[in-house]
């Protein structure tokens, strides 16, 4: 085996078409030897790495999936990988986790607890589980990690072990060895009925945006513009007075927002009404999934940062617990709107969100869109 792995790693950047290589991975896992698999992952990833080779990428790839998503047998094998010196700290885990959980129960998962690998790994898993409804306290294996004092230092131990009813429609990916799917719970803002601009005094308003609260506000979409081709707006106005929630739409016309210059009757805007629960459906999906180019930061911390902007949004206090910030957010007003403007790319990423605070007198809005 030592041979035949060394012969693939040696020429393997000589290769302009890697099928033979995956052909032998699946013939030798599809045979029992899931450690074929895992240690060609590690010899691998010890020679190149750290480098963008695309046959690397491919075969590396196609060998973690093979192993993550078919026979539960195979798991342990997964786990060694990704925990192995090679592998960990390249920032695989949130992936390994996500493929994990969306292919097998917590039960045969258990392994990665009781024996060597990554505790962020672990971290990852615990939260993929999750938002998939497993009970992980209860869960042999499982429960004496989560409920050790060194996993609430880590930064997804901030998000409580069982799902708020605000996330009770997470929209989460499943995964083959040769393909994934996912749905996309927004798309161009111009598909949506023109909004009804009333003629009434908007109260002045002044901007109240810091750059911690944009970076806040836009954390469920920074992977669009940081890995893609996406546009982020991340704004907070603080009003004279309070509000009416049937002037949102006319307040949104006179912000001087970027992704409504232009707004009018060529470019119609359209607002519509919104529940906190659909407004975190929206950004976990930006989160986890990505956009165009890229592919997001995966269940665990697409849910961190779904709840990091949620909170911006509302205006939840630094250091308010998830319970806080859905309780805030429930008082608040929500709007999702968008308009055929040029900044909007009208393709498959379109997002927009106004929030009114309870007491009407601040609105925030975050406005993202990306493009293939």
């Amino acid at each position: 085996m030592a041979d035949q792995i060394a012969k693939i790693v040696a020429e393997l950047p000589g290769l302009r078409d890697v099928t033979e290589v995956e052909a032998v991975i699946d013939d030798r896992v599809a045979q029992g030897d899931a450690a074929f698999a895992a240690d060609l992952g590690i010899a691998l990833a010890g020679t190149y790495g750290t480098g963008r080779m695309p046959q690397y990428r491919y075969v590396f790839d196609h060998l973690l999936r093979l192993l993550t998503t078919t026979a539960p047998g195979n798991v342990p094998q997964a786990v060694r990988l990704i925990s192995s010196d090679e592998v960990a700290g390249r920032k695989p885990e949130p992936y390994t986790a996500s493929l994990l959980a969306s292919s097998h129960g917590a039960a045969d998962l258990a392994v990665a607890f009781t024996g060597r690998s990554s505790e962020e790994l672990r971290a990852c898993l615990v939260q993929e589980l999750v938002l998939r409804g497993v009970v992980v306290e209860d869960t042999p294996g499982i429960a004496g990690w989560v409920t050790s004092p060194h996993w609430s230092q880590h930064p997804l131990g901030r998000l409580p072990l069982t799902l708020s009813e605000v996330e009770a429609h997470a929209d989460l990916p499943s995964y083959s060895v040769r393909g994934s799917g996912h749905s996309m719970p927004y798309g161009p803002s111009m598909n949506r009925e023109p909004a009804v601009i009333t003629d009434v005094r908007v109260p002045s308003a002044q901007e109240a945006t810091t750059p911690a609260t944009a970076e806040a506000m836009g954390a469920a979409v920074a992977n669009w513009a940081e890995e893609s081709n996406g546009c982020i707006e991340a704004r907070v106005f603080d009003l004279a007075e309070p509000l009416d929630p049937e002037s949102v739409p006319t307040v949104l016309l006179a912000l001087g927002l970027e992704c409504l210059h232009g707004a009018g009757k060529e470019a119609p805007l359209s607002v519509t009404v919104r529940t906190p629960a659909q407004a975190w459906r929206v950004l976990f999906a930006a989160a986890s999934t990505g956009g165009a180019y890229n592919h997001g930061s995966y269940g665990a911390y697409g849910r961190l940062a779904a709840w990091r902007s949620l909170a911006s949004l509302a205006g939840s206090p630094a250091g308010a617990t998830v319970a806080e910030i859905e309780a805030r957010a429930l008082d608040c007003v929500w709007r999702g709107f968008g308009a055929g403007t040029w900044w909007f790319e009208q393709v498959a990423w379109d997002i927009g969100l106004a929030v009114l605070a309870p007491d009407r007198r601040r609105l925030a809005v975050l406005a993202a869109t990306d493009t293939d």
